[in-house]
């Protein structure tokens, strides 16, 4: 994993991510929907939640960390959060598709950060390669308050601990 190069007071870097706006004709999985991009930028004045993950459908992220977020969405609206998304270096399909199968509609907003460039570019990517994965985005949590960082941690391990909605709803 890279080093860190960013921290709690910072602005939050500008970033364009892919996404695939969860419509009601892709509730049937016929469609795949149209790519779009979504800019850091639409954050200004917003209080949003962005979590990492190294991949779509993979154990972990699949089955322990994106479900707790949507388990607990209105706990975290109630604590203010206007955006709850998930990132991860897959392209928009994918997370689209995942999106789909997790059920998250508009809930939690699905990005794709291709070759984890805007993640890496904070330091916050990972090198799976040996593998096979290629470089990744690492498994970590921000909150951002009106596009400055108000937190940030990258998990220490495989598991899912300051990155989890647990940790992220206890800084809120």
């Amino acid at each position: 994993m890279s080093s860190l190069k960013i921290s709690v007071g910072d602005t939050i870097p500008k970033g364009s991510f892919g996404t695939i706006p969860f419509t009601e004709e892709l509730a049937d999985h016929s469609a795949c929907g149209i790519p779009t991009a979504l800019s850091t930028d639409s954050w200004k004045g917003k209080k949003v939640v962005l979590f990492s993950v190294p991949g779509a459908f993979t154990p972990t992220c699949h089955i322990n960390h994106l479900p707790p977020y949507l388990a607990k969405y209105d706990e975290f609206k109630a604590k203010g959060v206007d955006v709850i998304a998930v990132i991860a270096a897959n392209d928009p399909f994918v997370m689209s598709g995942w999106g789909r199968v997790e059920g998250l509609t508009d809930k939690i907003i699905a990005l794709s950060d291709p070759n984890a460039e805007w993640s890496g570019s904070l330091g916050l990517s990972v090198d799976l390669s040996g593998r096979g994965f290629g470089i990744r985005t690492a498994r970590y949590a921000m909150i951002i308050d009106d596009l400055v960082i108000k937190y940030v941690e990258v998990e220490p391990g495989l598991g899912v601990t300051v990155s989890g909605a647990d940790a992220v709803l206890a800084k809120l």
